[in-house]
């Protein structure tokens, strides 16, 4: 039996109260046939993908639309030289991001990461290594990947296999086709959870420098 916008959204509820890095008071939360909607004031921009995170683990959940304001207090507050600094020692202290290859600008408290790197993995990595900063509203991620040159026979292989790894059943509904480097996946899987491992098994593959997520949610009925 397919959960009702109601359950959906007391389980969400739940989520948020469970996720200690989110305060559910901060957060509203309605829905309306499997989306979500987010609403509220939190002060970081971590907190705030926190509760998108949250959302998008509970079953039944097909799309989250985050409008969670970030206002930082005036008490907390910093800089953007401050923020900028911060971000700098973050890539700098972060052991898999090659920070000479990045470069940030920091404008009213908003984050713009920018570089080129070889891996999809070293991008998402730059962007966790600054999005909890103290004082940052939004973070831009505009990194580019240049990946090592792979046969896309090779990249094709090494996802197969990686889906095999992580994402198990799920492999056998992936459809995937890479062109320069460039993955396009599509199919179905039942849940948030089972679309990030497969994601990943892809985000994770060397050659890969951009992909096209086209899979659908579709909740297994109970």
């Amino acid at each position: 039996m397919m959960r009702t916008d109601a359950d959906i959204q007391q389980a969400v509820l739940r989520e948020l109260k469970w996720d200690t890095r989110v305060d559910e008071t901060d957060v509203g939360v309605e829905v309306d046939s499997g989306v979500v909607t987010l609403t509220g004031t939190v002060d970081g921009w971590g907190k705030r993908l926190a509760a998108q995170e949250a959302a998008h683990r509970v079953i039944g959940v097909l799309d989250v639309a985050n409008d969670i304001q970030v206002k930082v207090p005036g008490t907390a507050g910093r800089t953007d030289t401050e923020i900028a600094r911060a971000v700098r020692q973050a890539l700098e202290w972060d052991i898999f991001v090659p920070e000479s290859r990045i470069r940030s600008t920091v404008s009213g408290g908003q984050v713009t990461l920018e570089g080129e790197v070889e891996f999809w993995s070293q991008r998402d990595d730059a962007e966790k290594a600054v999005r909890n900063l103290l004082g940052v509203r939004h973070v831009a991620n505009l990194i580019t990947i240049k990946p090592p040159q792979v046969l896309p026979s090779d990249v094709r292989k090494s996802i197969r296999d990686a889906l095999e790894r992580h994402a198990d059943r799920e492999a056998e509904r992936i459809d995937l086709s890479v062109q320069d480097g460039r993955v396009s996946l599509s199919g179905v899987v039942h849940s948030w959870t089972e679309r990030e491992a497969v994601v990943g098994a892809a985000r994770g593959t060397p050659g890969v420098r951009s992909i096209d997520d086209h899979l659908r949610i579709r909740p297994v009925a109970a």
